[in-house]
């Protein structure tokens, strides 16, 4: 039988949800379960025909048969190829309208959910011939078709599956059992709904006192639900599980906008994302003691002025043993802590919003990737060129199996990028991690980098200053979403040219996130004791003190704009053949009034007079980001006002940040004044420039070369 149980409007408030939802579900759940839908140890899939309030049946060849047709056609590319496996939409028109939405499971990949959901509409056809309204749930996918928009919910309804296991084994303490299946259960639904942008999560948890017993759970709401409704929604039917499903190895409750399930066996696929703590159940109670002897008045003195003694020492005894054993218990983890190998498998991305594909994929869309399609090679690995079967362009990158270096850069990079979306950000597609290989997808760039065609005396006429222009003013954009528009504060730590990619269109898209940092709460600036970049673009006070925040993406935002408006590198390197670096360069020619001369030659145009006025606010501009106090340079939010505002005044200028040399010298001098232990340990770290004078070996930095570390999200590896 089916049923579909009572509930809020599924898009009202998350209080509303909160306080009605929960205790209505809950009394259906009690007091109505056997109005659900059972299954006793059956196979998926599991079909309601018809859910109440029944709609009815449509025809042979009818139009609503032919909308179901055409809706079949589509939702199982759409759910497959978004990030977060869901897709919705309808078709027609009333009243042979038809709704639809498919849900894959998070733990799915690309091909298997889009089969899973095209197998689901044959399925329901067939299972539930002419019923207008259909929910099937599969093992990795769910389904709902109908003829009413059920998307708004204004019925106050839930259609819900209830799937029923076995009898715990006699072995097993049935108390323990529930006791660790409701912990279990409510933890992994806490996590879907607080910890996942998936709305996903999976867990496990063993039982302890030697048994080999373990349990899995999975719980899942469909992704467009907000942490609060989520969780309103699991709570009714997560809370009565030691009631509803006491003494079984196995259930769950399957919903059209959020299901759970636990099992005894591992039933999806990974390593589970929330590990419990071995479950110990609450010990027997202790035999009640014989009767003591009767005691005299004196007795009864002398008893109560020690227990007054030993109220006072026993918790006080107590306390200090339970402080030592934890102090002894962190300080064992921090010292004998076992190494953990560098390594990316599918459970370290499960939280994160991108696409799981097949490697038989990658290899038809590379040609095996062959040499032809390489674009270029990195110390961890090579990029291809690629063509996916609906003609989508992608860029490869096929990691080295043996790579060890990189990963931890590589895997928040990978994280960070899928859950931020904007125009000028590069796209990461999916990622493939089958037969040990770790794989990276994202968009196909086809102008490559920007330092390719900038610095190139050639090609550089190719960009003219409207297409410099829209470059400019597409980083500016891209930044302020990373500093201030995203959920996510990020600081990206590495801008520089060839982190800047460009469509077909020339349209700039900032990549590269291995270095990126996230700023939480009111956390505005941040000291790191290892710098990481690239020379050129470092702000000074990043370089020699290791303290990074927004204004240090401004100051490589500044040096990337002298760069485009000049079309000069700027000199980034030791031991450089350039004695002038294009800052002090810059800010020579602008002090003496004929800046104009440094503008890129290849500007100049015959035909159509340049617009020196827009060039020389970009200059202006430049040289505003690179000023040596981080206060005195603007925000991303003010330069895109600078940008696009032909009325707001620009702030005066004073001299920018140190040049390259000055940098150099500061950064020796610190380096002889530092203890000769500090240096030993400098060189024995790889002999890195470190810390301005002053610095303890405690505060030191040590600054790492970018030329050779590896990009996600670039088409040729650095």
């Amino acid at each position: 039988m089916a049923a579909r149980q009572p509930t809020t409007p599924r898009h009202s408030s998350a209080s509303l949800l909160a306080g009605v939802l929960p205790g209505f579900l809950l009394a259906a759940l009690q007091f109505h379960a056997p109005l659900l839908a059972h299954a006793q140890e059956q196979p998926p899939p599991w079909l309601l025909c018809g859910p109440a309030p029944v709609s009815g049946n449509y025809t042979e060849n009818s139009t609503y048969q032919a909308n179901i047709n055409l809706i079949s056609a589509s939702l199982p590319k759409n759910t497959s190829s978004n990030p977060v496996l869901y897709a919705r939409g309808s078709v027609g028109s009333v009243p042979d309208m038809v709704y639809a939405h498919a849900l894959c499971r998070g733990d799915a990949n690309a091909s298997a959910c889009e089969s899973c959901v095209a197998g689901a509409f044959q399925g329901a056809q067939q299972g539930c011939p002419l019923f207008k309204d259909v929910v099937a749930f599969y093992d990795l996918c769910q389904l709902r078709f109908s003829n009413r928009n059920f998307f708004l919910d204004t019925d106050n309804f839930i259609t819900t599956y209830y799937l029923m296991g076995s009898p715990v084994a006699a072995s097993t303490p049935a108390e323990t059992f529930d006791a660790a299946v409701r912990l279990l259960v409510n933890a992994t639904a806490n996590y879907a709904a607080r910890n996942s942008s998936r709305r996903f999560g999976t867990g496990e948890v063993g039982l302890g006192d030697g048994s080999q017993t373990r349990i899995y759970a999975l719980v899942q709401c469909t992704p467009d639900t907000t942490p609060d409704v989520c969780w309103a929604y699991l709570a009714p039917i997560v809370n009565p599980v030691p009631q509803s499903f006491s003494g079984v190895d196995g259930g769950g409750v399957f919903g059209v906008w959020c299901s759970f399930r636990y099992e005894i066996y591992p039933f999806f696929s990974g390593r589970p994302l929330l590990q419990l703590p071995a479950f110990v159940g609450t010990p027997s109670p202790a035999p009640v003691p014989a009767l003591p002897p009767a005691e005299t008045s004196q007795d009864k003195s002398r008893n109560t002025t020690t227990g007054t003694v030993l109220a006072i020492l026993v918790p006080s005894i107590a306390a200090l043993l339970g402080i030592t054993m934890v102090c002894c218990w962190i300080r064992r983890r921090s010292v004998a802590r076992p190494f953990q190998p560098c390594s990316i498998s599918a459970d370290d991305i499960q939280g994160a919003d991108m696409l799981l594909l097949d490697l038989s994929t990658l290899r038809v869309a590379t040609d095996d990737f062959a040499e032809s399609k390489m674009l270029g090679r990195g110390g961890f690995g090579m990029v291809y060129k690629g063509v996916l079967s609906d003609g989508q362009e992608i860029a490869v990158k096929r990691l080295c199996q043996s790579s060890r270096q990189g990963i931890g850069e590589l895997k928040s990079e990978l994280v960070l990028v899928a859950k931020l979306h904007h125009k000028n950000l590069v796209r990461l597609i999916g990622v493939c991690l089958q037969e040990h290989e770790k794989i990276l997808v994202y968009e196909y760039m086809p102008n490559r980098s920007l330092d390719t065609i900038l610095f190139d005396s050639e090609r550089n006429k190719e960009l003219d200053w409207g297409k410099r222009f829209n470059i400019i003013t597409g980083i500016a954009k891209g930044l302020q979403y990373l500093h201030e528009d995203s959920q996510l504060k990020v600081v990206h730590r590495d801008l520089k040219a060839s982190n800047v990619l460009l469509d077909l269109d020339f349209a700039p898209k900032i990549s590269d996130f291995g270095l990126a940092k996230i700023f939480g709460g009111d956390q505005s600036k941040y000291v790191t004791h290892r710098v990481a970049g690239t020379y050129g673009y470092m702000a000074p006070e990043y370089a020699m003190r290791g303290l990074y925040s927004s204004k240090s993406d401004v100051f490589s935002f500044g040096v990337l704009v002298l760069e485009i408006v000049t079309g000069r590198r700027n000199s980034g390197l030791y031991n450089s053949d350039q004695d002038v670096d294009l800052l002090s360069l810059v800010w020579e020619h602008w002090a003496r009034g004929n800046v104009v001369e440094l503008i890129d030659p290849s500007l100049s145009d015959h035909h159509h007079h340049p617009p020196i006025e827009q060039m020389l606010k970009c200059l202006h501009i430049g040289l505003l980001c690179v000023q040596r106090k981080p206060s005195a340079r603007p925000m991303m939010s003010c330069v895109n006002v600078m940008l696009c505002s032909s009325t707001v005044r620009l702030p005066s200028l004073s001299r920018p940040a140190l040049c390259i040399q000055e940098l150099e010298q500061e950064l020796v001098s610190a380096s002889e004044n530092s203890s000769s232990a500090y240096a030993d340990s400098a060189q024995r770290q790889g002999g890195g420039a470190s810390a301005a004078a002053g610095c303890t070996a405690e505060s030191s930095v040590t600054i790492v070369s970018g030329n050779d570390d590896a990009s996600i999200t670039k088409a040729i590896p650095r």
